[in-house]
């Protein structure tokens, strides 16, 4: 019997990557509008830049939901 093929959930396959050690990379929020003036400070948003990891209790669910990466 030929093995199924599963979809990639198309808005995660936008917000996650996977490291070499199977970790799940994703960036952070809040970083899309309000930048200036009464926004943010620019500590606040240099620490936006960074990229982070996806907590390990949610990583499961996010693989499941990208296997072709």
């Amino acid at each position: 019997m030929p093995k199924i093929k599963l979809k990639t959930h198309s808005a995660s396959k936008k917000r996650f990557k996977l490291t070499k050690t199977g970790k799940v990379k994703r960036a952070h929020a809040y970083k899309s509008h309000l930048l200036n003036g009464h926004g943010k400070t620019t500590k606040r948003k240099r620490g936006l830049r960074a990229g982070a990891y996806a907590d390990v209790t949610n990583a499961a669910t996010i693989k499941r939901m990208i296997p072709y990466k």
